[in-house]
């Protein structure tokens, strides 16, 4: 998959993304004085989705009408966002826009966008949290939905703008594969207690599964450190609800509401790739699917959702890096007064 040069078309100091599926686009927006910000994934048309939640302290919305049991099988965007459950504000920007451009489910006299939408802590940077009676989510939801492109930032962004690790700062990611001649973009907003990093190195523990040194070309750590195993978690703390990596899978492959459940199951396992520790009783974690093409075709057969599970995981776990290593790249030119490597 092409990975963009250092651009300074869109951001002087960040990296952009070619989404490769038609129809989807992102929109970041950010308030440095806030240092918090919000991420919109836009589809040109309603979409099948689902969610599944691994971290103990989520903060969502419009995340059960997901269950396939439900009535409200499609959704018009995806929303992420930082500002704990404040962020969640985020959603009604996000349908403010959604209506303005005659989207939504269609309940005459009025039609009502659907925005699953999920959260995480950045309430402890240090940004200026005084911002008054009401919130700026909102605000940026909207702008976010605005700023929709199909070559979207990556790094310190969006709802990762204000977003920290263990021992590297956060970050949002992009990276894409395909499977069965579909194709498979993965998308993450990395908040985590615990570490991208192996142990005190600069390597990823995602290493194994980059593509064309899309996080550096760093490897595994020679010789292996000794200490590897021992949690590295931010600040030390064992806080719940305070931080959290949101994700989401996007395919063009036909999925049902279960099947894509199934692949929001699995795609988990990229998460467990590339941080550690990961899932815990201080994270939210969670991981959007959609199927571009939903139901319309004939759902793909269990082999292929098999291979499709394996290679969302592959695939999040190298947005997950690629995003700290574009956030780490930012602070290196934020220091250096430079603007490419």
């Amino acid at each position: 998959m092409r990975l963009t040069a250092r651009c300074n078309t869109l951001d002087p100091m960040g990296a952009v993304f070619d989404i490769p599926i038609p129809g989807v686009t992102i929109g970041h927006a950010e308030d440095p004085i806030v240092k918090t910000g919000s991420t919109v994934c836009l589809f040109n048309q309603p979409v099948t989705a689902a969610v599944h939640i691994m971290g103990a302290a989520p903060g969502t919305r419009d995340t059960e009408l997901l269950s396939a049991e439900n009535t409200v099988d499609e959704v018009d965007a995806l929303v992420l966002s930082g500002g704990s459950a404040y962020g969640l504000d985020a959603a009604g920007g996000v349908q403010a826009w959604l209506r303005e451009h005659g989207r939504g489910i269609n309940l005459d006299p009025v039609r009502i966008p659907i925005v699953p939408t999920a959260i995480l802590f950045d309430l402890r940077n240090d940004g200026d949290k005084d911002w008054g009676r009401y919130s700026p989510y909102r605000e940026l939801g909207y702008t976010a939905i605005s700023n929709h492109t199909p070559s979207p930032r990556l790094g310190a962004v969006g709802a990762a703008h204000g977003a920290t690790t263990a021992n590297a700062p956060g970050g949002f990611g992009l990276a894409a594969a395909t499977v069965a001649g579909r194709t498979v973009l993965a998308g993450a907003a990395v908040n985590a207690i615990g570490s991208p990093l192996v142990g005190d190195t600069k390597h990823f523990w995602a290493a194994p599964f980059e593509q064309d040194e899309e996080f550096g070309g760093r490897g595994t750590p020679h010789p292996w450190p000794e200490d590897a195993t021992i949690p590295r978690t931010k600040g030390g703390q064992r806080v719940a609800g305070t931080n959290t990596t949101l994700g989401f899978v996007v395919t063009d492959m036909p999925l049902n509401a279960a099947q894509a459940k199934r692949i929001a199951v699995t795609a988990h396992d990229g998460f467990a790739r590339a941080l550690y520790p990961v899932h815990t009783s201080a994270d939210g974690d969670l991981i959007f699917v959609a199927s571009t093409t939903g139901p319309a075709e004939e759902p793909c057969d269990t082999e292929t959702l098999l291979d499709l599970g394996i290679v969302a995981g592959n695939t999040i776990c190298r947005a997950i890096a690629r995003g700290v290593y574009e956030a780490l790249m930012d602070e290196k030119d934020d220091e250096n007064g430079v603007e490419e490597l």
